[in-house]
């Protein structure tokens, strides 16, 4: 059996006393201080998240652009330099390789950010389709990642960064000076919340983490495991890897055709995703609200009239909205918001209804 890996800020997490969990082959930091506090720290104020064990590739060449419109679902063609989008890769019958992030760092450089647990996957996934006059290397073991998150990220991110993180729109990326080190950055998350993302190398990893963490120390910053990682990407309503995507679940019925553009012309899955587009899916991934006191989790049935028509992808207790929140994957016919299901709790039913999937939206003021 493969050791767990560590994050370059293992001793870091023990140090700050983390509980600390085997997730995607990392020892990693599930909870701090506790999830509830966690979560309240993103939402109010500011956050930190070690995300090193994701992972990190680099597409390069004049073939590049070419390939990743081949093998991605979304419109490379639409990046220009510093430009971030969300996409993903697709099997040929629809079903989804991963869920990915595409940075457009030059003239044919690119970078994906892909989920830790594919990584191996991905990367000869890859390696299949491509040409031999692109260049693809896997840079994951090279690479940290932080993510600071929430209100209050900006102000903290300014303090250590050479350029105004304001001056960053939403999506875009750029290379400067962090904490006097030269790194990419990139104003994305996976939170709900504003924030940045820091790339850098791994020796320069720990040091960065205490900077940030001093520097947020007069808004309240703390540090985030992947507990509160989790229902904060529940609140936001963002897919996670394993639970609402999997090698066999197609793309569409994910609830992902916002990111499938079918007018860039042929790629990988094309034939299949369009066969469940435009009112064809036999499945949606939709919110469902308890309506009663209870949590739902990954795997709780769903029921219709006594009938089951779905099963629960993700589920907790919000700690945002004190209520109980999923996503589920549900026959269409019952996916329209307002529709009252049953959630099967320990065999017991509860009452929920079918409500938006972004059960938070933070105020844009």
């Amino acid at each position: 059996m493969t050791a767990e890996k560590k994050t370059p800020l293992y001793n870091q997490h023990v140090t700050l006393g983390a509980k600390m969990v085997p997730f995607a082959g990392f020892l990693m930091p599930v909870q701090y201080s506790g999830i509830r506090q966690e979560h309240e720290a993103v939402r109010k104020a500011v956050g930190l998240f070690d995300v090193s064990h994701m992972g990190n590739f680099f597409v390069t060449g004049k073939q590049s652009r070419a390939f990743l419109q081949k093998v991605t679902v979304n419109n490379v063609d639409k990046l220009s330099i510093g430009d971030v989008h969300y996409s993903a890769l697709c099997y040929e019958n629809g079903t989804v390789v991963d869920d990915i992030l595409v940075y457009c760092v030059g003239p044919d450089q690119y970078k994906l950010v892909v989920n830790a647990s594919n990584i191996d996957k991905d990367f000869t996934w890859l390696m299949a389709q491509k040409s031999s006059d692109v260049n693809l290397i896997n840079a994951s073991s090279e690479l940290g990642i932080l993510s600071l998150q929430g209100p209050q990220a900006l102000d903290t991110a300014a303090k250590l960064m050479d350029t105004d993180p304001r001056a960053i729109a939403t999506y875009k990326s750029g290379r400067g000076k962090v904490n006097g080190v030269e790194m990419l950055y990139s104003r994305t998350g996976y939170t709900g919340e504003d924030g940045f993302e820091f790339f850098p190398e791994n020796q320069a990893l720990p040091a960065l983490w205490n900077r940030l963490l001093e520097a947020g120390s007069s808004y309240g910053i703390i540090p985030i495991g992947l507990g509160a990682r989790d229902t904060l990407r529940l609140e936001a309503g963002y897919s996670l890897y394993g639970h609402e995507l999997t090698d066999k679940t197609n793309l569409i019925e994910a609830g992902l055709a916002w990111i499938t553009d079918f007018q860039k012309g042929e790629f990988v899955g094309r034939a299949a995703l369009e066969a469940k587009s435009g009112g064809k899916a036999t499945r949606k991934v939709v919110g469902i609200e308890l309506l009663e006191l209870a949590i739902p989790r990954e795997g709780c049935v769903v029921k219709a009239g006594g009938s089951a028509v779905g099963v629960v992808t993700s589920g907790t207790m919000s700690p945002t909205l004190n209520k109980g929140i999923a996503m589920a994957s549900v026959a269409s016919e019952f996916a329209k918001i307002g529709t009252e299901l049953d959630v099967i709790i320990r065999e017991t039913p509860k009452r929920a209804k079918v409500v938006s999937r972004h059960f938070y939206k933070r105020s844009k003021t």
